[in-house]
């Protein structure tokens, strides 16, 4: 088991979307074979003999210096987020004791002293999820922001099944478009991280089999990583919101992930959200569960 397609395919869809102009390369003629730069371009400018780089390009990065990773990631035009997947490749190519002396596992477990400070939060949704997008623990309000999520209580809520299996996504996102292209861009540079997690290989063969909309993103390798911006959600129970978010990682789980979400003071988000943790405190009260449409919900029209 290796990584040597994802290599391939990632580089091969850098290499694409890089013009000669963009390159710095005179253009000659038309007609060019290749969509964006060709192999050996890629080579001149990287420094390296075009043998070398057709190696890597097959996926082959086991042994690769930082020095080649950076001349590639400079030529091909990385962002930061690429650039950390490109060297995850490159370390998940390295034999599997090499990988094995220098790789942290990740958590599975939210720890004790997190979860106190989920319960703390009381006027700001916070949840913490792992890089597959499983929901692991959620406050009260995070748990009703992201009620839809919890609607089978038979499964732990995903990010990414919602996304794609589940037809209220579409409504629940106000741009489902992006919400759909950073789920596969985390899961995607997650998967970069450890190849060899069965879970999250099990998770995107699931989500392959049963959508195209994500069989499509998948094929673009697409990377991402969520650290901070706006969500607009429009909410079956408080209508359309938009919140700010913060992304911080759990320093005692690696792998975890805790995010806040606030709203504007003064602001019709505020308002929604002192709303809903009226419902989802009625709902915790009777003893219902937090499922938009329910009986708690028509407490709060």
């Amino acid at each position: 088991m290796d990584n040597r397609d994802e290599v391939r395919d990632f580089l091969r869809s850098r290499r694409a979307r890089i013009t000669p102009e963009q390159a710095g390369l005179p253009a000659y003629g038309t007609h060019r074979r290749v969509p964006g730069l060709r192999r050996e371009e890629v080579a001149m400018l990287a420094g390296v003999s075009s043998d070398y780089y057709v190696r890597l390009e097959r996926g082959n990065l086991a042994g690769v210096s930082e020095s080649v990773l950076e001349s590639l990631a400079t030529v091909l035009r990385l962002d930061e987020v690429e650039r950390a997947h490109l060297r995850d490749l490159a370390r998940g190519a390295r034999p599997r004791a090499a990988r094995a002396r220098r790789s942290v596992p990740a958590a599975r477990t939210v720890p004790l002293s997190v979860r106190v400070m989920l319960d703390a939060l009381t006027q700001a949704p916070a949840v913490v999820r792992d890089e597959r997008l499983d929901i692991l623990a959620a406050n009260a309000l995070g748990r009703a922001l992201y009620a839809p999520l919890f609607a089978d209580p038979s499964r732990r809520a995903n990010h990414a099944r919602f996304a794609f299996l589940d037809p209220a996504a579409t409504r629940f996102w106000a741009d489902w478009e992006r919400a759909a292209d950073d789920t596969v861009g985390v899961l995607r540079f997650a998967a970069g991280r450890d190849p060899f997690d069965k879970a999250l290989t099990a998770l995107v063969g699931e989500l392959s089999t049963r959508s195209e909309e994500f069989r499509s993103r998948w094929a673009a390798h697409h990377v991402h990583v969520h650290t901070g911006g706006r969500k607009r959600i429009h909410h079956p129970v408080v209508g359309d919101v938009e919140l700010m978010y913060d992304s911080m990682t759990i320093a005692a789980a690696p792998g975890l992930t805790l995010l806040v979400y606030t709203a504007e003071p003064g602001s019709p988000t505020a308002d929604a959200l002192r709303v809903l943790a009226s419902w989802a405190a009625t709902a915790d009260a009777s003893g219902e569960a937090v499922v938009p449409g329910g009986p708690a919900a028509a407490t709060h029209p």
